[in-house]
Order: C-alpha cells, then sequence, then structure tokens
C-alpha cells in the first residue's frame, strides 16, 4: 500500500512507521523533516506541506498529528492549540479524500478515551457507551471524531482509534511517570480508585495495522487492553516491577496545584475496554499490566 502518516515522529507514528515501512510505500507529513529523517526508517519520504501529496495515489491515511495533551498546563492559549493542532490538519486531510477522483480506501484517525470524559469506576465502557461528560477531553475528542467522519462514503471507510494510556520505552506517560518511582518516591494519585485504560505500545501499533488490512472495519475503536486497572493497582505494579516501594501518594489537591485543569486527567478515569476490536478478532500480545510493564521496564 501507499499510505499518508501524519504525526509520524510521535510516539505511536514513530513505532508504526517502523512496523510498516518493510511492506508498504510511506510517507510521512511532518513540521521537522531533518526529525523525520534522522530518526524513521530510510525508505519513509518525509514532506512538510500536504499540497504535494496525491491522495489519488493513496491507498490509506493515518493520521495522528496533535500537540500533547498532557504536557503542559490548559491555559486558553494551550486548550486553543491542542484543539487546531488536530482539527486544522484534519479539516486539510478531508477536503483532500473528498475532493480526490480516487480516494484512499480507509482513512484511520486519532482520539482518546477522553472521548468518555469521567467516568465511575464500576462503569464498564465499551464503544456504544453513551452517558460521555462534557469536559475538556470531551469536547476535543468529539469535534475531532466529527470531522474525521467527514471522510466517510461508500469508498472510503473510516476508523476511529479511542487511545488509552500507551506503554513504552520511548516516552509517554510512563516516562513521567519513571522518576519519582524509581528513587521509591512514588505512590497513588489523589484517591487512587480512578480507572487508569492502558495499552502496550506493540499491541496500539499492531491494532492500528489490523483495523487498516480488515476491510469490515469502521467506526471508532477503543485502543486499551482488555484489563484496565485502578491507579492503586497500577502504582503497586510498577513499583513490584521496578523493586522499589510506593509509600508517597499524591494527593488531589496538590495536584490541582501542579497541573491546574488538567489535573483532571490524573484525578479521573474511565473503565475502558476493547470490545469491537475483540469482536473483530484481535488478539492482544499484552493483556495484563503485570505483563506490560516487565517487557517495556525489564
Amino acid at each position: 500500500m501507499k499510505i499518508l502518516i501524519t504525526g509520524a515522529t510521535g510516539l505511536i507514528g514513530s513505532a508504526l512507521c517502523k512496523l510498516l515501512a518493510d511492506k508498504h510505500e510511506l510517507i510521512a507529513l511532518t513540521r521537522n523533516i531533518s526529525k523525520a529523517k534522522n530518526t524513521l526508517p530510510n525508505s519513509i519520504i518525509a514532506l512538510d506541506n500536504l499540497k504535494e501529496v496525491n491522495f489519488d495515489d493513496l491507498d490509506a491515511v493515518i493520521n495522528l498529528a496533535g500537540e500533547p495533551i498532557a504536557d503542559k498546563r490548559w491555559s486558553a492559549q494551550q486548550k486553543q492549540k491542542i484543539f487546531q493542532s488536530r482539527l486544522s490538519i484534519t479539516e486539510q486531510i478531508i477536503t483532500k479524500i473528498n475532493t480526490s477522483d480516487t480516494p484512499p480506501k480507509v482513512f484511520i484517525s486519532g482520539s482518546a478515551i477522553g472521548f468518555y470524559g469521567r467516568q465511575a469506576a464500576e462503569k464498564v465502557i465499551t464503544e456504544s457507551y453513551s452517558s460521555t461528560y462534557p469536559e475538556f477531553s470531551h469536547q476535543l475528542c468529539k469535534q475531532w471524531e466529527e470531522l474525521a467522519l467527514q471522510a466517510q462514503s461508500p469508498d472510503v471507510r473510516v476508523c476511529l482509534l479511542r487511545t488509552g494510556i500507551v506503554l513504552s520505552k520511548q516516552g509517554g506517560a510512563l516516562d513521567k511517570m519513571l522518576p519519582p518511582f524509581k528513587l521509591g518516591l512514588g505512590g497513588k494519585m489523589a484517591s487512587g480508585k480512578q480507572m487508569m485504560s492502558w495499552i502496550h505500545i506493540d499491541d496500539m501499533v499492531n491494532a492500528i495495522v489490523f483495523l487498516l488490512e480488515d476491510e469490515k472495519a469502521h467506526g471508532a475503536f477503543n485502543l486499551t487492553a482488555p484489563e484496565p486497572v485502578s491507579n492503586n493497582n497500577f502504582t503497586q505494579i510498577l513499583a513490584k516491577t521496578l523493586k522499589r516501594p510506593a509509600l508517597f501518594p499524591m494527593p488531589e489537591f496538590v495536584l490541582k496545584l501542579m497541573f491546574g485543569e488538567m489535573s483532571d486527567l490524573l484525578i479521573y478515569g474511565q473503565n475502558v475496554v476493547p470490545e469491537k476490536l475483540e469482536q473483530q478478532g484481535f488478539k492482544f500480545k499484552f493483556k495484563t499490566l503485570d505483563s506490560a510493564l516487565n517487557e517495556v521496564l525489564n
């Protein structure tokens, strides 16, 4: 296939490019061509302008671009940046797909489990769950998904990736958690009861390839492992994997002081399961947190 990937140098994008580069012809749309050339396989064509891409020649588009949501406090300016970094590129892709004579057969676009907003720990969330909580993460994902779905037609199927916490050696959430835990200063966050729906990076990229190749797959998919855990459990398993104690909890008020509104991502959670992905026949390599953390950290 000839595939356009946006966000190719990010955590998920770079792992996906390495997996796909041997079999497929890849074009990476990036703001930083030199970074792309240094980090991605040599066979990948790196471009910084969508106008250079002929959509009539593409078989697929995978859209993973976007400002990281948890890197900075959510000032009004930062929220705008988070929105625009997703919506602007998605809108440009939709226009290209919808004006193409022979459009790509599949458009896979990013989203996140933040779509559901904060949810009670006992509430199991599948893709059909509709009682979403109308906070920033939900509004962001809802608009992003609605925009992506405008590419859907008899010729183009659209898959939406509602991604959980991605566990990887190369960065992401785990990278931020590790320093205090390695020093034996880790602990649960807030109540510790909030659910953490996670996925190993290998399962993440394999699931994207699965959706790319399965012609029956369309709509929203939860990209999370089948066994989410509470923050308390996550803390204990992470500490055990690192052979460190976890005796220093982070109270809710401290998180709010440190991160402002962005602390909502840490204080609240969702118990999300990949019902559609498993029904479609996808097999997870890492179903339990123990196995995933053991592979990543050891």
